[in-house]
């Protein structure tokens, strides 16, 4: 169990899925928590469920002027996790322009425009997220995994430019969170069991290994430059 009591993190897109979990984690263990995200409806609701400590701050990462003046406005976090993105999908030949570039500019320029701005401590940590598609491709989300593979590169390239500022990646596999809500619950269920009998764990990812995952690399001193592929085992199945 790692403790963080009394450090200042940030968590963005900390308002659902993985990103409420990380916060729900650090402030378990002891972390003054902020949780950012575009909807304050959304944060309201993610409150209540991470502690009465915790705070929260309406930031879209896609308006470069909001993000440089939330870091300019706030002192320097110890850790700042980065889950935040909205990514349409679908294959190269039938995805709009327009949505892919939607895609690039949420998950990886977003991603980007915090590593610019934000203020970290030294021997703190950044945290981004990208996705087991980078590894494990699929038709229909190409672009997915071309971000994602450009996030890791990025959090490598960033672990050198930043240090003493510590900087790594989750890379999450098929995740059991409100992201697939959009599906009725009968298919979204058989979607996860039918995953499951492929995985040598027999189970998909959930919001909270994620986390867990998230609290090791910003709780270990010597944690950095890595990128840490939480899949149930997806890229040797």
């Amino acid at each position: 169990m790692f403790n963080f009591e009394g450090q200042r993190v940030l968590v963005i897109g900390g308002s659902s899925g993985i990103g409420r979990a990380a916060a729900q984690a650090f402030a378990k263990a002891g972390a003054a928590v902020t949780i950012a995200s575009r909807s304050r409806t959304k944060l309201d609701e993610a409150l209540a469920t991470i502690g009465s400590t915790a705070r929260a701050a309406v930031l879209d990462t896609g308006d470069v002027a909001a993000v440089q003046r939330f870091f300019a406005d706030h002192a320097p976090w110890q850790h700042v996790v980065i889950s935040a993105a909205q990514t349409p999908t679908g294959q190269v030949r039938k995805l709009s322009l327009d949505d892919a570039h939607a895609a690039f500019d949420s998950k990886f320029w977003g991603t980007y425009h915090v590593a610019k701005f934000a203020r970290i401590e030294d021997g703190g940590s950044l945290t981004l997220t990208s996705g087991y598609l980078s590894v494990r491709p699929n038709t229909s989300s190409v672009v997915q995994g071309a971000i994602n593979a450009a996030v890791e590169a990025l959090g490598r390239g960033l672990a050198l430019e930043l240090s003493p500022v510590r900087v790594n990646t989750v890379s999450p596999g098929l995740t059991a969170t409100p992201l697939w809500n959009k599906l009725a619950e009968a298919d979204r269920e058989a979607m996860y069991r039918n995953a499951a009998e492929r995985l040598p764990a027999r189970r998909v990812v959930a919001a909270e290994d994620v986390a867990n995952t998230i609290l090791y690399l910003a709780g270990t001193p010597s944690a950095t430059g890595a990128t840490v592929l939480i899949d149930a085992g997806g890229a040797i199945a």
